[in-house]
């Protein structure tokens, strides 16, 4: 069970991370991409404020909050995913929003799974 929680953390940091990241550190990459696939700034802007609320829940030690986390991130994955295939982008550039889903499902039911 230790190792469970111990994975389940450090896959928590690894989501959050990455978030932090791509929406902080290379944002202009952001908005280069929201630009190329005809999404609207204020989208951008809103999705980029969900994704690190979310990742801060995920880093919280509520189990009700990490699932919410989790979920909304992967929903958003899901939007990104539909998006990735709408403007037929190349399948690598799919890897990462395919990453964060399968994580944030296993952080999902790993929470669930503690309650």
């Amino acid at each position: 069970m230790d190792y469970l929680l111990l994975t389940n953390d450090a896959l928590k940091i690894v989501v959050g991370a990455s978030i932090f990241f791509v929406w902080v550190v290379r944002y202009q990459n952001i908005v280069e991409e929201f630009k190329q696939y005809k999404l609207p700034e204020w989208l951008r802007d809103i999705v980029g404020i969900f994704k690190i609320a979310f990742a801060i829940m995920l880093q919280t030690s509520s189990a009700h909050l990490v699932m919410l986390g989790s979920a909304g991130i992967g929903t958003l994955m899901v939007a990104a995913l539909i998006t990735h295939i709408r403007v037929n982008t190349p399948y690598f550039k799919r890897i990462p929003a395919i990453s964060l889903l399968l994580i944030c499902v296993i952080l999902f039911v790993v929470e669930y799974s503690l309650l």
